[in-house]
């Protein structure tokens, strides 16, 4: 198989390191979110979060999309780049439209920095996962 010329196998097998990458850094938001809940640091649903909380959050979803991206490119049978780009992107447009359903909802869910920062994070988010996916790929996808 050359990268130039995926076989089906091969897509089906990019689309399951894009899954997995996913699946992965969703997995851990959502467990984080929880324990964090749990433990009493985020607020209760429908409270509304201090900065601190929501910077605690901001970072370990950060960290995680990259980890998810990472795990992505890693998987990919060639051309590790794409399933990373794809998940960036994609974050970029979920922080977007999670933005826009939130911005005036009432009541708070939050300063309106959060959503910001969620949209400006997700450019140098992609741009590691961009970074990631070269070195995955300079390595013959070992590392």
């Amino acid at each position: 198989m050359t990268a130039t010329n995926p076989q089906p196998h091969g897509v089906a097998r990019s689309i399951v390191a894009l899954l997995a990458g996913l699946f992965a850094a969703v997995i851990l938001s959502i467990g984080t979110d929880i324990l964090m809940y749990a433990i009493g640091v985020l607020p209760r649903l429908g409270d509304s979060a201090g900065n601190n909380a929501l910077l605690l959050a901001t970072a370990y979803r950060t960290v995680y999309g990259i980890g998810g991206s990472y795990i992505a490119a890693r998987l990919a049978p060639n051309r590790p780049m794409g399933p990373a780009l794809t998940l960036g992107v994609l974050g970029l447009i979920l922080s977007i439209v999670g933005a826009l359903a939130t911005w005036n909802r009432q009541p708070s869910l939050g300063p309106h920095w959060y959503p910001v920062a969620l949209i400006v994070l997700a450019i140098p988010t992609a741009w590691a996962r961009q970074t990631t996916g070269n070195a995955v790929a300079s390595s013959g996808g070992r590392c």
